[in-house]
């Protein structure tokens, strides 16, 4: 998804390393930080299989900034990651969230709606953290609190995205 964050960003503008990293940082949030350690050699592999371009400017002080673009095979990439979101990028959340943010990048309507239908038609599918047996555990079949609270987050916000998945798709 580090990847496909630094396409989606780029096809907005070019940026600087830095600048790439705070906007990452604020997308994934607190609970997935990048560090420079996962984003510079992201970086490289995506200026090395020349989906990136990278230019060297002057800095501010002494040291010299790196502008990051989107090439034209970059753009073509950023948009078939999207177009073919499945799998792990439709059913977690942190990765889901990553292709939605950059969703509109595709310009045809159906594929977006196409990847939309896929996130919907996993949340319409039983799901639960617990299972009493083959059966998925409900928020009402539990005593324990904390467990009940964590059905009954789930199943609002569940709830939530369905509904704006349908109005969406209408």
């Amino acid at each position: 998804m580090l990847e496909l964050a630094i396409l989606g960003f780029l096809a907005d503008g070019p940026l600087h390393g830095y600048q790439l990293r705070s906007r990452i940082g604020h997308l994934s949030g607190h609970t997935r930080p990048v560090s420079d350690g996962s984003l510079y050699p992201g970086i490289t592999r995506l200026v090395n299989s020349g989906l990136l371009d990278r230019r060297t400017e002057p800095g501010a002080s002494a040291a010299q900034r790196h502008t990051l673009t989107l090439t034209t095979a970059g753009h073509t990439e950023l948009l078939r990651r999207l177009r073919d979101a499945d799998g792990p990028d439709i059913t977690d959340s942190t990765r889901y969230f990553t292709i939605l943010a950059f969703l509109s990048h595709l310009p045809d309507t159906a594929d977006q709606h196409a990847v939309l239908r896929r996130r919907l038609a996993f949340l319409r599918q039983p799901a639960s953290f617990f299972h009493d047996g083959e059966h998925p555990l409900r928020a009402e079949d539990t005593a324990d609190p904390y467990r009940r609270g964590m059905l009954t987050i789930a199943r609002a916000t569940s709830h939530a995205e369905q509904s704006w998945l349908r109005e969406t798709l209408n």
